[in-house]
């Protein structure tokens, strides 16, 4: 059994920040845990705009306090993200994750594959596919 809590793991490797200051992201379980899957509790931090597309990896995103938008952009569509939304990025989607006007947004993040744990995103919004 493994246990560790947030504020543990925010002192360590595993809280990775965006180059950009757009985001932070503390990697809960990792590849190196053998479970599968990695989750993170990653805060978006209010007015920023971040381009992802996850081409390596699916993502679920369970919104847990704060708001922010995302939009999708093959069809330009914007959806509110409001504590107790989830988003599944099932089809590699990419989009653009905007943080609140006036607040953070902390979201709960599983990645397939697991990340290695020092993923951050390249030129396209891309994690690369594997760092070990």
């Amino acid at each position: 059994m493994i246990v560790r809590t947030l504020a543990e793991a925010e002192k360590t490797e595993r809280c990775v920040k965006a180059e950009n200051g757009n985001w932070q992201s503390v990697r809960l379980s990792l590849k190196e845990d053998k479970m599968g899957h990695s989750f993170n509790i990653t805060t978006i931090f209010k007015g920023t705009k971040t381009h992802i597309k996850y081409a390596n990896h699916w993502e679920s995103v369970y919104v847990i306090s704060g708001s922010g938008k995302i939009e999708t952009l093959d069809d330009g569509k914007v959806y509110d993200l409001t504590p107790g939304t989830i988003y599944l990025l099932n089809e590699h989607d990419e989009h653009y994750l905007y943080g609140g006007e006036n607040e953070d947004m902390v979201v709960a993040c599983a990645f397939t594959p697991p990340l290695s744990g020092k993923e951050v995103h390249d030129e396209n919004g891309v994690y690369p596919a594997d760092l070990d």
